[in-house]
């Protein structure tokens, strides 16, 4: 990775946080602490809500830039992305395109699988025709453990490990909660890996341990039980193969700049992709800083390289 820029290039920098997903206490904890980290560099910064602004305001505020750290719906579906297009203000990270590909994580399935990607077998539950009475053959078809996961919700809400139909009904319905449509995944048992992306290349990644049935809101924002080991603990040839991957994954999904794409692996050793994230999280818990961190690249170094994201190529 290599950053050239001067404070002054970037000129006056709005970073968007909070917004009006479900995941809005986690943007704003991410925001507070880039807008800090950019501020100690001498850059000129103003936070942003784009819940409690119009986001016209950034033209008054004579912004020269947006870096988003606007987490889920509004923020992460290119729907922002496409507003500030529309005001011609440079943005970080993935275009219009790429974060609603990786947003919705039956889409994402759905072209790695085109491309001949691993990942793990799945079905699609759809509100409008969902029958309670179909749950036990999906069981059986999925291998008796299935995660349920809403299509477009991020920081693992309104998900849930099942083993039992009588339980996939009960997540299913309370998935619907959050969307129209639900993917159904086969649990893959093992290990979960991140692998955090910046700039083209691939950070170390990263091994988590958690003792919840699986790494939830509560394993991710606040519980102190959830282990990280970064390095994984993964041999040199396995490494670079999650790295190829994951880089692979990401441009697969049209992601561009930075973000974070997520693995599991199988007791053979195989990888399965489970989701792309164009938005990472960046508090004090987040996983994109922990692998810069072991690359050599401090916090501030980091939000400077996702700034320079929005800089022409």
């Amino acid at each position: 990775m290599s950053n050239t820029y001067q404070a002054s290039d970037f000129g006056r920098v709005a970073v968007l946080l909070g917004g009006d997903s479900a995941e809005r206490e986690v943007s704003l904890r991410s925001g507070k602490a880039v807008a800090a980290a950019l501020q100690r560099q001498g850059i000129d910064v103003i936070e942003f809500d784009p819940a409690k602004r119009q986001i016209t305001d950034l033209i008054e505020e004579k912004v020269d830039r947006a870096l988003i750290m606007l987490h889920g719906r509004g923020g992460e579906d290119g729907s922002m992305q496409g507003a500030l297009q529309q005001l011609k203000i440079p943005y970080t990270g993935s275009g219009v395109l790429g974060s609603a590909l990786a947003m919705d994580k039956i889409h994402s399935k759905q072209i790695w699988e085109s491309l001949g990607m691993p990942t793990a077998k799945y079905q699609i539950a759809d509100k409008s025709d969902f029958e309670a009475g179909s749950c036990s053959a999906i069981m059986k078809r999925l291998g008796n453990k299935v995660m349920v996961k809403p299509a477009c919700e991020g920081s693992s809400i309104g998900m849930a490990k099942v083993t039992s139909a009588k339980q996939l009904e009960t997540a299913i319905q309370d998935a619907f909660n959050y969307d129209n449509q639900v993917l159904l995944e086969q649990f893959i048992d093992g290990p979960e890996f991140t692998v955090a992306l910046l700039q083209g290349k691939a950070l170390p990644s990263i091994r988590m341990s958690t003792p919840h049935t699986f790494y939830d809101y509560a394993a991710k924002y606040q519980d102190d039980t959830t282990q990280y080991f970064c390095p994984s603990g993964l041999s040199d040839e396995q490494e670079a193969r999650l790295a190829e991957l994951a880089s692979k994954a990401f441009h697969a999904l049209s992601g561009k700049g930075w973000g974070r794409v997520d693995v599991m692996q199988d007791a053979s050793g195989d990888f399965y992709l489970l989701e792309s994230n164009t938005v990472p999280g960046m508090t004090e818990k987040s996983l994109v800083p922990k692998a810069a961190r072991v690359a050599g690249i401090d916090f501030d170094a980091l939000t400077l390289a996702i700034l320079a994201t929005s800089m022409p190529e």
